[in-house]
């Protein structure tokens, strides 16, 4: 499709036949200039950090909340039960946070965003969650009845939870936009809200268990969560974060990426409901093995399928500097394939005094290259081109460095 300059610029859409497929990419303006290949310096800069970190202010108020939250725990549990569940919840919780791990390994969002992302829904999520049954329960009185409870778990907890979840993502999405590119962004940052509900969740759930029925009742509580469904919060609010990712690369800001976040909590609301329905409803773990599972492998293969389509996108962007001389093309045959990415290390490593960490940076600022030229030419960064210097700088400097004898 050619492209007026002079015409005027139609606004992004979420319908067709503005984009041709779900993952499609505006283009705004016309493709951005790339700098003439340079020398590298001998101090290498670092990316701005405005629009990629999440406000003070609100890191304050996690504090503030996470005071109260462990208070709660310490008076209603007590030290001792809950020490113990946050121990065994340590568990499947290191099996999230490895699989997180996996997905952003060579584009990794800012290590602030990451945290931020985790301790929203371990605090600023459970905390509305806590609050919002204390007002219930203040209102209706205690879940004394078979029916209070049925709608506790299949309706009230999942619109509750997902919405307090979902609020933390739009924050990040928000106040954070150069650092949410799309969907797997989106992904990684519910992710980790979910991440961090299920953590604090677990220590409840394993510290009344083990009070209640000692080592045998929390065996089985931790083989329920944390053996059979670890991800599930992982799996509901990535929903969320999926829609954000989406309307992030459609170039959707504040008020217009509301519609995008309400479908994604619905979705997620709706996989919630459904998790926890197998279990009032029917047969848990026969639910679990047919139908659960293959959710949970089909959650799988579409990060798989997201993570191939952005490495053909970075493919195609270094492609672009490889033409105006920054890189070779074996390079970025190497830096945007993952057989390519393990040679280079392998590589790296065989040098002198192991270059391995050097070969990681230049991969990692090589694959932020690209996302920060995609920012550029489809126009959702109006300050990608700063960026965009300062990763030339970095990754002529790393290469320089590895050739170094």
């Amino acid at each position: 499709m050619t492209h007026d300059p002079g015409a005027p610029k139609s606004r992004p859409s979420l319908t067709p036949p503005a984009f041709p497929s779900a993952l499609a990419q505006p283009h705004v303006g016309p493709p951005a200039v790339i700098p003439a290949a340079t020398a590298s310096p001998a101090a290498l800069p670092v990316q701005p950090r405005a629009g990629r970190t999440a406000p003070v202010w609100w890191i304050a108020v996690l504090v503030i909340l996470l005071t109260v939250l462990v208070g709660y725990f310490l008076n209603a549990i007590g030290p001792a039960a809950s020490l113990i569940g946050m121990l065994v919840a340590l568990v499947p919780l290191a099996a999230v946070l490895l699989a997180v791990r996996l997905v952003d390994r060579w584009e990794p969002e800012p290590r602030g965003l990451l945290v931020f992302a985790f301790a929203w829904g371990a605090v600023a999520a459970v905390g509305i969650a806590l609050g919002v049954d204390l007002l219930i329960t203040m209102a209706f009185g205690p879940a004394d009845s078979p029916g209070r409870d049925v709608f506790a778990a299949v309706v009230q907890a999942p619109i509750v939870e997902e919405a307090a979840k979902g609020i933390g993502v739009f924050l990040i999405f928000a106040t954070a936009r150069r650092a949410f590119d799309g969907p797997i962004d989106g992904i990684v940052y519910g992710g980790l809200v979910g991440a961090g509900f299920a953590f604090t969740e677990n220590i409840q759930y394993f510290a009344i268990s083990f009070v209640e029925g000692g080592t045998a009742d929390l065996t089985t509580t931790f083989f329920v969560r944390g053996i059979l469904s670890p991800f599930a919060h992982v799996m509901f609010t990535s929903v969320t974060g999926f829609a954000l990712g989406i309307a992030a690369r459609r170039g959707l800001r504040g008020g217009r990426a509301v519609g995008p976040w309400v479908l994604g909590m619905i979705g997620a609301i709706a996989l919630h409901a459904f998790w926890n329905g197998s279990a009032v409803f029917l047969d848990f773990f026969v639910l679990y093995m047919t139908a659960q599972v293959p959710l949970f492998v089909l959650f799988v293969l579409g990060v798989i399928a997201l993570r191939r389509e952005e490495a053909r996108l970075t493919r195609r962007r270094l492609g672009d500097y490889a033409a105006a001389g920054w890189f070779t093309p074996q390079e970025v045959d190497m830096l945007a394939t993952p057989a390519g990415r393990k040679a280079a290390l392998a590589w790296a490593k065989t040098l002198r005094g192991d270059r391995t960490r050097l070969m990681e940076r230049f991969i990692l600022d090589a694959t932020a290259l690209a996302a920060t030229r995609q920012r550029a030419i489809s126009g959702r960064d109006d300050r990608a081109a700063d960026d965009e210097l300062v990763l030339l700088t970095r990754t002529a400097g790393a290469r320089a460095a590895l050739f170094a004898p």
